[in-house]
Formats: C-alpha cells, structure tokens, sequence
C-alpha cells in the first residue's frame, strides 16, 4: 500500500514563486475594478477620522526612489490606521507650479524665459505638469498606494488657485504682509529671488582677499578687512568691528594695519606679513565712527559695531554692504547707511560700478583683485574652500542683492513668537525636528513671497499710476479670487488692470480712479502655494479635516513645507495645520553616498519593481529606520527579496494545510485546544498587540522585524514544524488536527492583517486563498486582528517561554549525537532529561506528553534525579539538568517515520505503528 495516499498533504494554489512583476498589475486591476478603496471609505463611513496630508511632490519627472520611500510610508500609515476602524481618506496632490516645473519645461524646450511670451508658455507649463501628474499618479499607484486618484488637488487646478488668493487676502488684510526693499537670495540663472529652503549648501571655491581701508582720507593707517566676494567691495559703505573685542594697531612695512588681536597671527600668516610690531591697543567700541576711504571707489566709510562679527577667521574687521546681506542690511538699518546694488537680475554690474559696468559679477572678482593689487590695497590673497549656498534648481551658486520683493512679516502680531508656542504642543517625530524647526524660524528673516518667474500664481497687487504706491486691498483680492476660480490664473496676465479692478475703485492714498493702475508683475513663491493647503484642500474637501493628524515628509521640509504651512495657519487659523509631524531620512546608496548619475549609484522604483516587485520595495521601505538616510543597495534588495521569500513561505505553509478548513464548520472552541495551540493563538494575537504599538509609534522597522522573525523562528523553525505530524498524520477530522488547523487559522489571519499594510498585495493574496469567517473581500477592507475572551494568556507563553530557552541546548545535544553517525535524523532518536534540580525544572513535567513532538523525536523520557546525576557516557549538563540523546528502540514506522517498538504489532499493517494503524482503520 502507498501510505503518502493517506495523508494529509498540503494543497494550495497560492504559488511558491511569488511572480509580484507579473501578478502586482494583475491585482491592481482587480482592486480597480471592484473599487477596493471606495468600499473601504464605505466601510469606514462616519467613524473617527485619521487624517494624513500629502505634501505634494513637484509635477516634473518620473518619481525617484524618494518618492517611493515617502509614498510608501504614506500608504503604510493611512492602511494601518484604517484598519484600527478609522476613516482615513487619502487626497494626494502635486505642487505644479514654481521653478521645478518651470526650469524642467526650458530644458525641454530648449530656450530661455526671454525667447517666449509669458501666456504661451503659462499654457506650455500647465500642460507639462498635468503630464506628468498623470504619469507620477500611474507609478504611485504601481506602489500599490491607495487613495482618491480621481480627484487629487493639483496647485494648478482653479478651486486651489482661488484658495491659495483667498489665503494671501486673509494675511494681507490682517497686516502680514508689505513691500520693501532687503537682500535675498537671488540665483543670476534663473533671474529670481530665492526662499530660505529654495537654497541648498555645497563645497565651493572661493578667492580669499585680505584689503587695506585707507583711515582717514589720506596717511599710511589702515583697517584690515578680509572677504572672499571681492566682487561685493564695489557697494562698501562700512566696516563692521565687535565692540567687545580687542583690537590692534601693528607696524609692519611702513604702515600702521588694524586687526583683531586674535586674528593678528592668523592675518599675518596668511598674508606673509613680518616683523610687525604692536604700538596700540583698543576695544572695538572705541573704533566707532572712525572714517575711512574706499580703496578705489574713493567713498568714504565709516566704522560701526556688530556682535556676529567673530574672532575665529579672518581679521575682526568686516566688510559690510547692506545690499548684499542680511546682517549687513540690517546692521546699515541702525546706522543709516546707503544700500547700494550695482548687480541688475543677471549678475551684471551697471554703470554706477564704474571701469566694472558690464561685467558679471564671478568674473569681476579677478578684475577687482587685480585693480587692489595694482593700487597696492591688497595685503594677502589666495583661495578658500567653503559651503556656499546654491539654487535648488539649478544648482548655480546665488548672490545675495537687494531687491523691492513682497515679503510676510514674520514678526507681525507676534507670529514668530506664537507659532514657536504652538510648535511645541505638536507631536515631532523623532523629537529632535522640534528643536531643529524651532531654531529655524527663532533665526529666520522675513518671508520672501515675490518671484520673478512666469510660472505661479500671481501676486494680487496693484500699483497706482499716480502716486506710484502698491495696494493690497483684501476685498479687491476676493473678486480677483471669484474671477480666477471661475476662469483660472490666466486671467492676471489676459486682462488689464482696469477690467481686473471694480469700476468704482480708487486708490487709497492718492484717490486716483481705476484707470491709472498698473498689475503686479511677480508670481507667488510656490512654498506659498503648497504652504496653504490647509485651506484649500483640508478645509475646502468635507471628507477631510483641520489640523491634519499628520504631515510626513522628508526632514528638509523642517525648513520647506513644514515651515511654510506653519507660518500661514497661525496668521489665519490661529494654529499649526497639525498635530503630528513625521520627517525620515534620504535615501543614499550601499557606502553612504548621495545618489548621482555621475556615480552610476541610481536606483529608481521603477527598475526595482520589475525585478522584484512594489511588495519587496515596500518591505524595504518598512525594514528601515528611517530617522537617519536610508541605504539602498542591489545586495540589500536582495537580502530583502529573501525576507519576503522567507515570509511569503510561512504563509504558503499554512494555507496548504488549511485545504480542509471550514472556520464555520470545523474551527474548535479555546478550551478543546492542545496546549501548543493554545499557546500559538496566544502569541498570535500577542505579537498583534506588540506590532500594533509599534505601528502607533511610526516604528516600521520594529514591525517588520517582529514580523519576521515570528515567521521565521517561532513558526517556521518551530511550531509550523513540529505541527507536521499532527497535520499530516493524524485523521483529518480528528481533534488534534483540528485543534492545529485552528491555532494556524487564527495565526494566518493575524498575519494577512498585519502584512497589509507593508506588503498590500501579498497580504490580500493570502486573503482572498482562505474560508474565511470575516466578509470583507479585500484585506483592506478588514480591521486589526483583536483576540477573543480569553485567547490571550500571558502566564501560558511565559511557561513554554522556558521551554523555548532550553530547546537550543537539548537541539545541540541531539546534533551533536547525529553528527557522530548514531542516527540519520531527530526522528529516529530518543532524549532522557534528568532533573537534578526539581524547583527549576519541575515545570517540565506539565509538558511530559508533548516533549517528543516539541522537539521531533521519537521518545522523550524525564526522570528526577535530586540526589546528582546518573554517570552515564554521553550524558551532557545544562545548569542542574542532565540531558542523554540516545537511539530510539524499535522501528521506523512508514508513514510518520517515527521509530517505535510497536511497528508491527497491527498485522494488516506491519510496516506501522499502532497509532498511524488506528487512524487507517478509523480508530479514535
């Protein structure tokens, strides 16, 4: 007789290979069809909501790996907490609008702001940002991302547009908001000012000039100032000294140089100066006022006190113009002085740079070093290697110039002072962006709002043709909000002043009529535009709500969005637009690098999902600790691809051993259960709570981790595998079997709604293979696993805890034995356990029947032995417990393969063992 006929092996149809390139698609299509996430909102109608808000990505390329790490978190949080029963909504949303897009599309069209008219390109550009809002919506939903695709908000789309105008006249009209003229950050490429966070930081080249300020009109006594932007010596109105720190007066060469006492070695050293002699000394305060000529424009200066001026590089004497920095603005603000900007939007000088007009402003720095060295005003010069700030789009260094911009007073009402308040009743996950946002806006300038570029929205200003003044007037802002909602922003740049404002409005300062009025020409900072969506998409959609639950992004967005949504909702809302701010790591490669096309080290989403699939992306995405930048590599995908692997097995296990199981019809009560299975159900829903903890805390990687090794150690290495005989050998409706079907019943439901939202479309594949006693069709649909009365039972899993820490020691005996050739495998042996002693051991007593399966042997004696252990040869100790492996007697029987001296004893199977004989013949 063939005995594999009669057992119980496992049948499923739920594949080894997992094929997700192939298969993902396929159940995407699925989910489409039957409207997953609409039943989902279905289902979650009228609970508490969760509300997570997408920052949204810029609408110009393919999404990055990036992307995908954001996206992915996103989905796992919003899947998770939909799951604990709320209603979760998720509108994504693209920024498309501002630099990004607009650089992106010059590139493609091969041209420059000035070689097409603003109307046609505004047209140009919205048709390239929905282009790609439509392809980065498609690679969004390959990750498997659920959320309200239809109808995302697009910062182009007219109801925002009216949205973000509508927000600007509620600041405007409360005094936020004003013209002036302050040094910002201006790229010379892209012809605009810049935001703080449209400037990033990198390695630069610069040349280090150390200049001599003539005291006086005349004489040999100088100040000492070192900078390494020559180019900005042309508008030199000052010299800044601390007040508080010491200053000397040195002979050397003829002349009399005024330095810093710290920095007088430095100074020397860097320009080859000797034989110097110190003839007086002076605190900076007593400098005050002091005159000198400029080296070869021939204005005259002044000397003023500032306390950033530092005594660690250069000489103590700064060389201040206000039109080129911040501190130097606002230091020539106390004291009165000029700002003057030679530099027009290119980076030019004009003509009040004099014998300079004309030239760009990097190249002057060699003509303006030569001109000092030739007027013998250049005491050193050489080269210094610096972080210097860059545009964030294309990549050039930027300038700081002063310029007329809109800006938002960020000490208005006390604004700054408010939301640093409020910042700290948010939650920032890790704690640490708390302080780094607070620094942020504590040390920040006024908020730039203007842009010199074609592509954005609009700035609703007006100027009077009269009087010359801007008007910002919050009613006349409204109907130009109206008029846009209906027709989009266009209209700004189709219509003429007059047709914009109503007939009968006149200028508040001047009363001139409507005619006279001219447009503002600028465009909002797109920060602005994203910054809002407090208004126009969590305040304007009623499935949504204010404040969101949680903002997650990248931690740049300390100083973007985070900042940018912050600074608008206080004036406005009179609160953060959130309760719970996220931020995670970048991505970098396997070393730590930076990801270039230089380096070759890119890794996109798209080509990991054709090898591997969105599932094994996503379980990347959740292994990692992403409080730090995140290492990707062909190797890690790799390791991560065989986790799947490893975990997709353990559910594969179990659904081909529930081919026979109806919950319905042959699920067991918890008291009918063995022990172990009692035990596996217990952890089950044990580790449900353990992961849901985690799941609340955004610990993604501990949910993972937890997962896996449940999968891998507990399951897989041991109950899964010491269930096979129960299984597979015994009657297919008797109890023990039943009992084990059961226990993993409940585990692989427990798993399919834990994995889901990490792996999506593994966890429904699992889903949908079982008889199930929960009707949701999707997993998605379904909620957290939560245990029955009484499956949980702490003191149950701390007892065969101790079981579980000896098993290593008893498995390294029976290994050991194997490995010297007194058997084949664990099955054919037998183990004594001798209890020396009892008050540590006695407990194993209580596991007397079930110790020969636990660990897959074909006996297991206990024997107490408090007088000492027995002097037997082979026998090993473990901490007061004897442990011998020896062969078990009998024979192998057939079918379980369990060795037993009672093989043979049923003569119509002599092969077997009265056990698998009884189940033959129906015996219970």
């Amino acid at each position: 007789m063939n005995y594999k006929e009669s057992l119980n092996l496992p049948k499923t149809d739920f594949p080894m290979k997992a094929d997700l390139p192939r298969r993902e698609p396929e159940m995407l299509k699925a989910w489409q069809q039957a409207d997953i996430y609409g039943a989902v909102r279905k289902a979650r109608a009228g609970k508490p909501k969760y509300i997570l808000h997408d920052g949204p990505p810029y609408a110009n390329g393919n999404i990055h790996i990036g992307h995908a790490l954001n996206k992915t978190l996103k989905d796992i949080v919003v899947k998770y907490k939909t799951m604990r029963g709320f209603d979760a909504p998720y509108v994504p949303g693209w920024d498309c609008h501002g630099l990004p897009v607009e650089h992106a599309l010059f590139k493609e069209l091969k041209m420059s702001k000035g070689q097409i008219g603003q109307l046609e390109f505004r047209k140009k550009a919205a048709e390239y940002a929905l282009r790609f809002v439509a392809t980065q919506k498609e690679e969004f939903k390959r990750l498997g991302v659920f959320g309200d695709w239809d109808d995302p908000y697009l910062t182009l789309n007219n109801k925002y547009v009216a949205g973000i105008v509508r927000s600007f006249a509620k600041m405007a009209a409360a005094g936020y908001i004003y013209k002036g003229v302050k040094p910002v950050n201006w790229c010379l490429r892209c012809e605009t000012a810049l935001a703080e966070a449209e400037v990033e930081y990198a390695d630069h080249s610069s040349p280090s000039v150390f200049v001599k300020f003539r005291v006086g009109a005349s004489g040999s006594k100088f100040l000492v100032i070192w900078t390494t932007t020559p180019w900005t010596l042309v508008a030199n109105v000052a010299v800044a000294v601390h007040p508080m720190l010491d200053y000397v007066t040195v002979d050397a060469n003829g002349e009399n140089y005024i330095i810093a006492k710290d920095l007088l070695e430095s100074v020397a050293a860097k320009t080859g100066l000797k034989d110097y002699k110190v003839i007086s000394s002076v605190k900076g305060k007593e400098l005050e006022g002091l005159a000198y000529t400029h080296p070869f424009i021939g204005r005259a200066g002044k000397v003023v006190l500032a306390d950033y001026v530092s005594n660690e590089d250069g000489s103590g004497c700064v060389h201040t113009a206000p039109g080129h920095g911040m501190e130097d603005y606002l230091t020539g603000q106390r004291y009165g002085l000029p700002t003057i900007m030679p530099v027009d939007e290119r980076g030019i000088f004009d003509r009040t740079a004099g014998e300079f007009v004309g030239m760009h402003v990097f190249k002057a720095n060699a003509a303006i070093t030569e001109r000092l060295q030739k007027d013998g005003a250049l005491l050193g010069s050489g080269t210094v290697s610096h972080s210097y700030p860059h545009c964030w789009r294309c990549k050039e260094p930027v300038i700081f110039r002063a310029t007329v911009q809109w800006f938002i007073n960020v000490d208005h009402n006390g604004l700054r002072k408010r939301t640093l308040e409020d910042i700290k009743e948010v939650k920032w996950v890790p704690q640490a962006g708390e302080n780094r946002i607070s620094a942020m806006i504590g040390s920040r300038p006024d908020w730039c709002l203007s842009r010199q570029r074609y592509w954005g929205v609009p700035i609703p200003a007006f100027y009077c043709g009269s009087c010359k003044k801007p008007v910002l007037d919050a009613k006349v802002i409204e109907g130009i909000a109206d008029l846009m909602e209906k027709e989009g922003s266009n209209v700004w740049f189709s219509r003429s002043a007059e047709e914009l404002l109503p007939a009968d409005f006149v200028c508040p300062e001047c009363k001139a009529p409507a005619g006279k009025f001219r447009k503002e020409e600028d465009i909002l900072d797109v920060w602005f535009d994203s910054g809002v969506s407090h208004q126009s998409v969590l305040r304007a959609r009623s499935q949504l709500a204010f404040p969101a639950d949680l903002y997650l992004e990248g931690s740049d967005q300390h100083r973007g969005w985070f900042q940018a949504a912050v600074l608008t909702s206080e004036p406005i809302e009179g609160k953060p637009p959130f309760k719970n701010v996220l931020t995670h790591g970048f991505v970098v490669d396997g070393e730590g690098r930076k990801m270039s096309k230089s380096l070759g080290n890119v890794i996109s989403p798209q080509d990991v999902i054709k090898t591997h699939g969105a599932d094994v992306l996503r379980m990347w995405v959740a292994s990692c600790d992403y409080y730090e930048d995140i290492r990707i590599s062909k190797e890690i995908l790799e390791r991560t691809s065989e986790a799947y692997r490893k975990v997709r097995n353990t559910a594969r296990f179990i659904l081909g051993n529930l081919f026979d199981f109806d919950p319905a019809a042959d699920r067991l009560a918890q008291k009918d259960l063995l022990e172990i299975d009692k035990w596996a159900i217990s952890r089950s829903y044990s580790l449900a709570q353990e992961m849901a903890g985690y799941y609340d805390a955004f610990e993604f990687h501990k949910v993972f981790r937890a997962l896996y090794n449940f999968c891998t150690v507990e399951l897989s290495s041991f109950y899964l595998d010491v269930s096979k005989d129960r299984l597979y050998t015994y009657a297919p409706n008797s109890k023990e079997r039943r009992s084990t079907q059961t226990a993993i019943y409940e585990v692989v439901m427990m798993l399919a709604k834990a994995l889901a939202p990490i792996a999506p479309f593994t966890a429904d594949e699992i889903w949908r293979k079982l008889k199930r006693d929960d009707a949701s069709e999707s997993v998605h649909s379904a909620l957290w696993p939560e245990a029955r009365e009484g499956c949980v039972d702490k003191s149950l899993e701390e007892k065969w805890e101790k079981l579980f820490a000896l098993r290593p020691h008893i498995m390294k005996a029976i290994e050991e034995k194997r490995a010297k050739g007194a058997f084949g495998d664990s099955m054919e042996a037998s183990v004594t356990l001798y209890i020396k002693d009892t008050g540590k051991y006695g407990y194993l007593h209580e596991f007397a029947k079930e110790l020969a399966g636990v660990f897959l042997l074909s006996g297991f004696n206990l024997q107490d032995a408090p007088a000492g252990l027995p002097a037997k040869e082979g026998l090993s100790e473990v901490e007061g417990l004897g442990i011998l492996v020896e062969k078990a007697d009998g024979s192998k029987c057939e079918r379980c393969w369990c060795r037993s001296t009672e093989v043979g004893a049923d003569a119509e199977h002599p092969s077997l063992c009265r056990r698998c004989a009884g189940i033959l013949k129906g015996e219970k």
